[in-house]
């Protein structure tokens, strides 16, 4: 189904494999709209309650295929053209996507990510490295800027000073700076990385609702842009009103108390109760 990127799903565990390891799995208009599609079905199975991403090969991604030479940006970001003759920066389109999913998903970050292929890991939630991995905010020494919404995301995560340091100077930088800045959860051999990532996904997968898990995903990264705690307090009653009454809420209470797993039945595709006052997708202009 898809040419550059690979796509499986087991034990309720997406896995989405970068997949030009010629190329260091660099970026492409193609790899855009599949990981932009593979999202789409993420969100629809029920039977997915969490998300891998990780690069086939010895690179996560070296970012964007440079095959065009001097002209690989002249045309903008992406084939992707909007009414106010702006084209649609791709790397942002794949982080807005990741942004709105609603299950968590975890970056397996084996090698190389530079450009939009670290980028593109930020509005994932929890990124876990190889000690072979290199990361790099590299736009400056290409004569462009951050994209991939990183102004926004980047700043949240390490602080506007760290993130300064690394996008001003474009440097390539090893795994361990990257841990000791908070970018990524933790460092691990290469042969070890996968499988640290899929027992931090199991964990996920096999004791939480998915109902709550996905809207406490968006209650996190929504509030990040709140101006005040009452716009989280706010959105924390209407959450607790709806899953308070809801079947899961019940199971869960029941299950503690008999010390038995929780069967969770409340399904994503059902829909999400709404439970953001006032919150919309802003347009593009």
């Amino acid at each position: 189904m898809y040419s550059e990127i690979l796509y499986d799903v087991a034990d309720h565990i997406a896995t989405i494999t970068l997949n030009r390891p010629a190329k260091l799995n660099a970026f492409t208009n193609t790899m855009m709209r599949e990981l932009i599609d593979a999202f789409d079905r993420i969100d629809a199975d029920d039977d997915v309650r969490v998300v891998i991403v990780t690069g086939a090969g010895r690179g996560f991604c070296a970012g964007a295929d440079l095959s065009g030479g001097g002209d690989t940006f002249k045309g903008g970001g992406s084939d992707v053209q909007t009414d106010v003759g702006v084209p649609r920066d791709g790397g942002g389109l794949v982080s807005l996507r990741i942004f709105e999913c609603t299950k968590p998903v975890i970056a397996a970050i084996n090698g190389p990510a530079v450009g939009v292929g670290v980028t593109m890991t930020l509005p994932m939630d929890i990124r876990l490295a190889s000690d072979s991995a290199k990361f790099g905010f590299v736009f400056a020494r290409r004569g462009i800027v951050p994209e991939a919404c990183s102004s926004w995301f980047l700043p949240r995560i390490v602080g506007i000073s760290q993130a300064a340091e690394w996008v001003y100077t474009g440097r390539v930088f090893a795994a361990d700076e990257a841990h000791e800045a908070r970018l990524v959860r933790s460092v691990h051999p290469g042969d070890e990385l996968v499988a640290a990532a899929r027992a931090l996904a199991t964990e996920i997968a096999q004791n939480t609702a998915p109902v709550s898990v996905a809207l406490s995903r968006q209650m996190l990264w929504r509030m990040l842009g709140a101006d005040h705690p009452m716009a989280a307090h706010r959105v924390d009653s209407r959450g607790i009103k709806e899953r308070g009454k809801s079947r899961d809420s019940g199971e869960g209470v029941m299950s503690f108390l008999e010390k038995r797993p929780a069967v969770f039945r409340d399904r994503v595709s059902d829909g999400l109760p709404e439970i953001f006052p006032g919150w919309e997708q802003p347009a593009f202009f």
